[in-house]
């Protein structure tokens, strides 16, 4: 049976300084007290907050304990995260789709991926690099509605966003989810080979007895400076290298050079990707450079 999920005191959507409550009379439109300013505390779409009447107007006055925040795509107490790529137009990266599986294992959010425009270009990669990467990947196709029906059965009971690089179709992707929604898609720039940045900000909707969230594009260099991953808390966030990472000779190893490395012998042997390894490999060197007062801030 799915967990059941709080909708009443929840942010849907922040605009301008504003935000959407929804509860149990509708939609409360309001601002957060003061305090939070002063905190440098801001709600954020997600968040089950405290309503209070001030000077005959709604505030938020309490927001309760996150169980995890993205700062960029900026949302609260997610439980899975749809991450979405095409297989061309814009061709896949992925150093960022294995940065943003990453973040999420990090925060303790399932990642999904979900492939889009398998009509244009064959998934056939996706599927070799991830196949046992212990994320489970999604292939969407127009003629095809398996995937659709799994993403239904995933967002039940839970808080979901679906986010990607602009142009790979997560509105699209909506559309065929909740057509009702009606969400704006753009085309893509030939000029720039990207897509427009046609969301402008995360809202979430209620559908299949969950809540889900289109959210703005981002880019490689912002999702890393707004989520860093500590060093020491990498090797988590590759679910494939759980099997191997009590099986290294030293304590500590960082699996990039020491010897008797398990997850290193995984890779040469077949059961580790080389590609999702040397993401890891280049996704250490930025961990490294992570300043301490980001540290602190975890």
């Amino acid at each position: 049976m799915a967990q059941q999920l709080q909708f009443e005191n929840r942010i849907m959507k922040g605009i301008g300084g504003f935000y959407y409550v929804k509860t149990a009379e509708g939609l409360v439109t309001c601002k957060p007290k003061g305090i939070f300013r002063k905190r440098g505390i801001s709600p954020l779409a997600g968040d089950l907050v405290t309503l209070e009447t001030e000077q005959d107007s709604t505030v938020i006055a309490q927001i309760a304990p996150r169980k995890n925040a993205l700062i960029r795509p900026p949302i609260a107490n997610l439980d899975l995260l749809f991450v979405v790529a095409a297989t061309v137009e814009p061709s896949p990266n992925y150093l960022v789709l294995d940065r943003m599986c990453a973040i999420a294992l990090d925060k303790g959010i399932t990642p999904v991926l979900v492939a889009t425009k398998t009509d244009l270009a064959d998934p056939e990669k996706f599927c070799d690099i991830y196949a046992r990467s212990g994320i489970e990947l999604l292939i969407t196709a127009p003629d095809n509605t398996s995937a659709l029906d799994r993403i239904r059965e995933l967002i039940c009971g839970k808080v979901c966003a679906f986010t990607g690089n602009s142009g790979v179709g997560k509105s699209t992707l909506l559309n065929r989810l909740i057509p009702q929604l009606d969400q704006q898609t753009g085309e893509i720039s030939k000029k720039l080979g990207r897509g427009r940045h046609t969301t402008r900000q995360v809202e979430l909707f209620e559908a299949f007895g969950g809540l889900i969230a289109d959210t703005p594009g981002f880019s490689s260099l912002e999702m890393e400076r707004a989520n860093p991953i500590l060093k020491e808390n990498l090797q988590f966030c590759f679910p494939e290298f759980a099997p191997y990472l009590t099986a290294c000779r030293f304590t500590g190893c960082s699996h990039r050079s020491e010897k008797g490395c398990a997850v290193r012998a995984a890779v040469e042997s077949g059961e580790i990707h080389p590609q999702r390894y040397e993401n890891y490999l280049l996704m250490y060197k930025d961990a490294e450079m992570v300043k301490e007062w980001e540290r602190n801030e975890r």
